[in-house]
């Protein structure tokens, strides 16, 4: 049926594929080139037809064609005119690319500087029949820089009988030098409706019948290249018996019809991950493409942010403007800041698809991470909520969780400031915490002596309630300045002899181990005997440590050991010290280091046999400048000096100096 209409060509075995047979061979045949068509007729018309042109634009716009039809107009053999005649030997050898002064170069692969030259040499020879000699050159950015530069007198000043047409895809590897000798035309992606049109006459003309939907989804993957739309069509036509359809196009080329779009954009929207699984599933098992099925995806995300800030039917990219009304229904349901997150997540995913060897695992992933978007449906009431304080946010929001955690912080630093506080004597109260427990507060009379009975600060809140009534309220006084003197005082209870507790019976709390200086700095010289080499000795000469709170400690160094500190304060160093600490605590502790205020000590010579002197010896060679600076190059540490003597200011020879534990000797 079709092959009957199909040119004898076809048939005979001299095939050629629809992108050449189809080529347009005149400016009323350039699709979606109108400005330029226009451009290009009036400037031969009015005669002001200039020397050097550049067309560039993506692949497939018509570039190449462009410039064979202006080559004709130009060499027209009844002279130059918009409308030449493509019956003529001439337009025919052009069309054909085999005319000897329209000469066409690939710059791929005649990119250097002796084609130019030879170029060049050739340029003088006047065309053999013709009005002009036309150089057409392919893929012009490929020349190479020196190749350019011996271009530029030529193309600034060619004799009268050359053109020159530059075709290219990028110009923005084309030296400004030349794109400033040169007329430039910006060629647009060919219109989806232009390119269906074409698509249309072509299968009429083939003998086909297409649906309308399949020249369309063909259309839109073409993504403006008329080549690309006319090389999918003839796949088509080796596909399919005489009529096109919707499947045999997504079969084809592996893509997903828009009801399966549909139906995984609900499946997100519902934030329902095992749903959308199971539609990629589906979508395999029917042919196709994870890298397809996503680049649908993302086209049909882009449709709907479309809608979504009020673009109209015309804008759409992918789907099918008849269920405009479906997809404004689909948005105002999931909302634009989730449209936005997800073409992010799946741009992203689409380039590591590119070069992973499981892009389908990939897409999935990029689709659970869409669905979990919901947990960021309450930023912005989190951010409120935390800016006004909310006492009482919802149990389910995020808010909640952010204020409990902030609760529970500032009950650690509660904690914190009361464990550092001093011990409680006889005479004040048994806990800062229970300063507002009861209204039986007035100031201490010095006249009064203070009761008997005191609170422990260990037991139920319930129990230190009773205990705290047990206190005369005179006692109740904290000493403090601000305490206000008129307060009411509420009726005392008597204390029943039951109920009393003895000081002699109260269990008054130790401080831990931690808390105090001295065992501090016991603990701390305990942990610098498990490490090895300079650290140790440099850890060892802290004189005291400072609790601050139960989890951080400020080490303290004696005045004029700044290099110490410096020393110990290495990151790598520091960590070392607080896995050691850590170790012997069993828990984590945070350190600081500090150098006590005032003047150091005179250094003084202890006995050459004794350790104190080797430590001595130890860490001034460590602070010795070249030592230092060798140290600091090879990342190295030294371990032991075998010298009895004081390294000299220049003598000093360091041995060997390893990155991993090693012995390092200083000979003078």
């Amino acid at each position: 049926m079709a092959d009957a209409q199909r040119p004898s060509e076809q048939l005979s075995g001299n095939y050629t594929v629809v992108a050449r047979r189809y080529r347009p061979k005149s400016f009323g045949e350039l699709v979606g080139q109108d400005n330029i068509s226009h451009a290009l007729g009036n400037a031969i018309v009015s005669g002001r037809v200039g020397h050097a042109y550049l067309f560039t634009g993506a692949r497939g716009v018509g570039k190449t064609s462009t410039a064979r039809i202006f080559a004709k107009a130009l060499n027209a053999p009844e002279g130059s005119t918009p409308s030449p005649d493509n019956s003529s030997d001439i337009c025919q050898a052009i069309d054909a690319g085999e005319d000897m002064d329209v000469i066409e170069i690939d710059g791929a692969s005649n990119r250097g500087i002796e084609e130019i030259r030879q170029l060049r040499a050739n340029i003088n020879v006047r065309p053999s029949r013709s009005r002009y000699k036309i150089y057409i050159i392919d893929e012009v950015h490929m020349l190479t820089t020196q190749a350019f530069n011996a271009l530029l007198k030529t193309l600034e000043e060619p004799p009268e009988h050359v053109k020159f047409i530059f075709c290219t895809t990028d110009a923005e590897k084309i030296p400004i030098t030349v794109l400033s000798r040169c007329q430039r035309f910006d060629f647009a992606p060919v219109g989806m409706e232009a390119i269906q049109n074409r698509l249309q006459e072509i299968c009429e003309r083939e003998g086909y019948r297409a649906q309308t939907d399949a020249l369309a989804l063909l259309a839109r993957r073409a993504a403006g290249s008329m080549r690309d739309s006319q090389s999918l069509l003839e796949q088509i036509f080796s596909f399919s018996t005489g009529e096109i359809s919707v499947d045999q196009v997504h079969a084809l080329l592996g893509t997903a019809d828009e009801g399966r779009l549909l139906e995984l954009v609900d499946a997100l929207k519902s934030y329902s991950a095992l749903g959308a699984m199971q539609q990629i599933e589906s979508a395999m098992q029917q042919g196709a493409d994870a890298g397809q099925l996503a680049e649908q995806l993302l086209s049909y995300l882009r449709d709907l942010m479309t809608v979504s800030v009020g673009g109209g039917p015309e804008l759409l990219k992918l789907a099918n403007p008849a269920g405009y009304v479906n997809l404004q229904s689909l948005t105002a349901d999931w909302g634009l800041q989730t449209i936005l997150a997800s073409i992010q997540i799946l741009d992203e995913a689409l380039v590591r698809m590119r070069y992973s060897i499981q892009p389908r695992t990939l897409l999935e992933l990029a689709l659970v991470q869409i669905c979990q978007l919901k947990h960021l449906a309450n930023v912005g009431a989190l951010i409120e909520a935390v800016g006004r304080g909310s006492a009482e946010p919802s149990k389910a929001s995020p808010t909640a969780m952010v204020e409990k955690k902030n609760t529970e912080q500032v009950t650690q630093t509660a904690k914190t400031s009361v464990a550092a506080t001093p011990l409680i004597t006889s005479t004040s109260v048994p806990s800062v915490l229970e300063k507002r427990t009861t209204t039986n507060q007035l100031p201490l009379s010095s006249s009064e002596p203070l009761s008997k009975t005191a609170v422990p600060n260990t037991g139920s809140t319930e129990a230190r309630s009773r205990a705290t009534q047990q206190i005369p309220a005179d006692s109740m006084a904290y000493g403090s300045a601000d305490e206000p003197a008129t307060r009411q005082r509420a009726e005392p209870k008597v204390a029943r002899p039951t109920e009393a507790v003895r000081m002699d019976q109260v269990s008054v709390p130790q401080p831990v181990e931690s808390s105090g200086s001295a065992a501090a700095l016991e603990q701390w010289r305990k942990a610098t005997t498990q490490i090895e080499g300079m650290l140790a000795n440099f850890a060892s000469l802290a004189q005291s440590v400072e609790p601050q709170g139960s989890d951080k400690w400020c080490i303290v160094f004696p005045p004029g050991s700044q290099k110490s500190v410096e020393y110990c304060e290495v990151p790598q160093r520091k960590q070392a010290l607080l896995e050691a600490v850590g170790s012997l605590l069993e828990r984590p502790v945070q350190i600081s280091f500090r150098v006590q205020a005032g003047e150091a000590p005179k250094p003084t010579e202890p006995a050459s046999t004794s350790s104190a002197a080797r430590s001595k010896k130890l860490r001034q060679v460590a602070e010795h400048p070249l030592i230092e600076r060798i140290c600091q190059l090879l990342d190295g540490e030294i371990l032991r000096v075998d010298s009895g003597q004081q390294p000299g200011p220049v003598t000093a020879r360091p041995a060997i100096i390893r990155d991993e534990p090693a012995e390092a000797n200083f000979d003078d």
